[in-house]
């Protein structure tokens, strides 16, 4: 019994060391470098300055329902957001043959991030104990202005556009 809690209180302060702070809105955006899916590099603060807001989003795991339905809303708002001068970025901690399968067989119209050493998910505030969490902000002049934690699915792209009607 002694080993049990023992196990159990090392297990419980491994997870509360591995608690991070999501970013909030005013929170200067990260400036992290990652591989995207065709394999090349891609420097945040880079694609911060190529659009007035750059949207980057976290999804679990590809290929799964929720991770899918969010994709494929991004994927069917990507028009109304690049009027709105929107960039996307999706970012998971998939590998780069899985984001490039994911993109193809979606046919997502942006850039999708292969986070598999978690840089980018522990830039972002996320514990990155297994997956990233479903989450997404909005990014202006290298400061977030909009921080969906909870994880929207189906209505990602609609959360973005009415933000930014009010905005």
């Amino acid at each position: 019994m002694k080993r049990l809690l023992t196990l159990t209180a090392a297990f419980l302060t491994m997870f509360s060391f591995a608690s991070a702070e999501p970013l909030k809105v005013g929170d200067p955006a990260p400036q992290v470098t990652a591989t995207t899916e065709a394999g090349t590099e891609l420097a945040f603060s880079d694609a911060y300055s190529k659009s007035p807001y750059t949207l980057v989003f976290f999804y679990p795991k590809a290929f799964t329902g929720g991770c899918t339905a969010q994709s494929c809303a991004l994927r069917d708002g990507y028009e109304e957001l690049t009027k709105r001068g929107v960039s996307v970025i999706g970012v998971s901690t998939d590998s780069v043959e899985t984001q490039k399968k994911f993109k193809d067989e979606h046919r997502l119209p942006y850039t999708l991030i292969a986070d598999t050493d978690k840089k980018v998910v522990k830039a972002f505030g996320q514990s990155a104990l297994m997956f990233a969490s479903r989450q997404a902000y909005l990014i202006k002049d290298g400061t977030v202005v909009y921080a969906d934690l909870k994880g929207s699915t189906k209505q990602q792209a609609n959360d973005i556009l009415t933000f930014l009607e009010k905005e």
